[in-house]
């Protein structure tokens, strides 16, 4: 099978470098030399390097579209927490800071703190046509640079260019005859699928979709975003923070037939209140038939959140409309999707180091006593490890007024997980009484006897809800009876203050290495579970394209 794809592949590939090789011999005249050379003295003015320091350094171009330093760039850029630095075409360097970016377009809007920049002029993608002349100005290593070429098709959300792109020119302004931009070059493109990355000098320049530079095909086309839809989302950017898009949460698959199936739903989400359900086939969305995993998600990502839409689904054999109000599309899973994008850039998440231990308090020096008795002592509990919230987390988790007591850590099998308490919500009440330490709360159950139930009020996703949970007992070992011959007394007393501070100590050192641990575990399984899906995405393109070339038989 391998050797019948090459020899299908090879001819493909010629015939495709031949074509684009007389393209390119048909650029059109921009107005002559003396033109491109003012267009390009004009433009380099506004055109910036952008680096992003992350042990490596992410490499882009940049365009200012805004005479306040605003400057537009590829995503491939956005930190966490890293510096980004912005390089003039003089070679003076400027700190910016990160002001949001769009997973969907892959555009990044970044400040940089020095204003006196010069912005691009804005042009009009929609003035374009197939053929029409256009150039990229990019920041290629230390130097700006220019190519020129034609439009070869163009849409709302996208224009093909027939250009040759260099190492850096992800974020590259497009620029008409006239030298405004009228577009912003968001990689290579071959097959629908940016391609090209570069390692140099420990560097990181992006030209698209993750890899080797071996492996890197020469297409000749390019991908870019429209300026008016990079004018609206920097628009957005600078007043939201980041880019409202729609969200519907379900997983989806390809049944046998290729329709688009169903497969998971997410709790509390749009799909889950429309009663969507596993196993439902996506027809259509808003009277478009659904071809693709990819077209449904950029349908649903086109508008914002609140918006109603009608999905025409088939269960069990039958159609249906069902109509869906969409919820917004978090930050943090674009974040998400995007470092599975670029696992190079955002790798698999690593497990949490393991905080050292506290150091242990000395012991007190025994005094044997003469007469003591042991027993046992009986203790009321429900199963809830509590962190006392200050006012500012009180009220970033929905506590109205006061202070809130935040669940750490679940005992397995106890009470307040048998009846659905959860790690991270935040009791404000117990039978009615307003609870801010977790000292008033143990109160309570200790009044209460075995068997008895006590009210909890708390808040999820700061939303309230109420529980009523079974107190538990417990038995625990403890002095109940001593001589204070010898200094018995002072020696109980001194150890039980001991085993206290021992047990406050290392109770916040597992607690912080436990929610630490958790956090990891919850990206670990979202990354492999979107590689997971990926992986099978990938497997099936890849099977279509073999039968649609005869390869695979049957």
């Amino acid at each position: 099978m391998t050797t019948k794809l090459k020899n299908v592949t090879v001819p493909l590939v010629f015939i495709l470098l031949l074509f684009l090789g007389l393209r390119a011999e048909s650029i059109p005249d921009p107005g002559g030399q003396d033109n491109i050379e003012k267009i390009a003295k004009k433009v380099f003015r506004s055109v910036v390097k952008v680096i992003a320091k992350n042990g490596i350094n992410r490499v882009a171009t940049g365009v200012v579209v805004d005479k306040n330093g605003y400057i537009v760039t590829h995503a491939l850029i956005s930190p966490r927490h890293e510096s980004i630095l912005v390089v003039t075409p003089d070679g003076k360097k400027i700190e910016a800071d990160f002001l949001g970016m769009d997973p969907v377009t892959h555009l990044a809007l970044i400040q940089a703190k020095d204003k006196n920049l010069i912005p691009i002029s804005i042009g009009k993608s929609k003035q374009l046509s197939p053929g029409s002349w256009i150039g990229v100005i990019s920041f290629s290593e230390k130097t700006p640079a220019i190519t020129q070429g034609i439009v070869s098709s163009i849409s709302p959300e996208a224009l093909r260019l027939n250009v040759w792109t260099v190492p850096g020119s992800s974020g590259s302004p497009v620029v008409d005859r006239n030298g405004r931009m009228v577009g912003l070059i968001r990689g290579a493109y071959i097959e629908d699928r940016p391609v090209v990355i570069e390692f140099k000098e420990k560097s990181l320049i992006a030209s698209g979709f993750m890899f080797s530079k071996a492996e890197a095909p020469s297409s000749g086309l390019a991908k870019a975003v429209p300026v008016e839809v990079v004018m609206e989302v920097s628009s957005e950017i600078k007043k939201e923070g980041r880019v409202r898009r729609g969200w519907l949460g379900v997983s989806t698959d390809e049944d046998e037939e290729g329709r688009i199936k169903i497969t998971g739903i997410d709790g509390e989400s749009p799909a889950e209140l429309a009663e969507l359900k596993r196993g439902d086939i996506v027809l259509e969305f808003e009277g478009k038939e659904v071809t693709s995993f990819e077209m449904l998600r950029d349908e649903i990502r086109k508008r914002k959140p609140g918006e109603g839409v009608t999905l025409k689904i088939e269960r069990n054999g039958k159609t249906r409309n069902v109509k869906v109000r969409l919820g917004e599309y978090s930050e943090e899973e674009g974040w998400r999707e995007f470092e599975f994008k670029f696992p190079r850039l955002f790798p698999t998440p690593r497990p949490p180091m393991s905080p050292r231990p506290p150091v242990s308090p000395k012991p007190p020096v025994l005094r044997t006593p003469r007469v003591f008795s042991w027993g046992l002592e009986q203790k009321k509990f429900i199963g809830v490890y509590l962190q006392p919230l200050n006012r500012e987390l009180s009220e970033y988790f929905g506590v109205e007024k006061g202070m809130g007591l935040l669940i750490a850590t679940i005992r397995e099998d106890s009470p307040a997980e048998k009846v659905g308490l959860k790690i991270g919500d935040v009791i404000v009440k117990a039978d009615g009484v307003r609870v801010q330490r977790a000292e008033q709360l143990s109160r309570i159950i200790q009044g209460k006897e075995k068997g008895n139930r006590i009210k909890i009020e708390f808040l999820r996703n700061k939303k309230k809800r109420t529980v009523e949970v079974e107190v538990e007992e417990e038995e625990k070992s403890s002095f109940i009876r001593f001589d204070n011959r010898d200094g018995w007394e002072d020696y109980v007393e001194h150890w039980d203050d001991y085993g206290t501070s021992l047990r406050k100590q290392y109770k916040a050192w597992g607690d912080r290495y436990f929610q630490d641990y958790q956090n990891w575990t919850k990206k670990l399984k979202k990354h492999l579970e979107e590689s997971a899906r990926k992986s099978t995405e990938a497997t099936q393109r890849l099977l279509r394209s073999l039968k649609a070339y005869k390869v695979v038989k049957g």
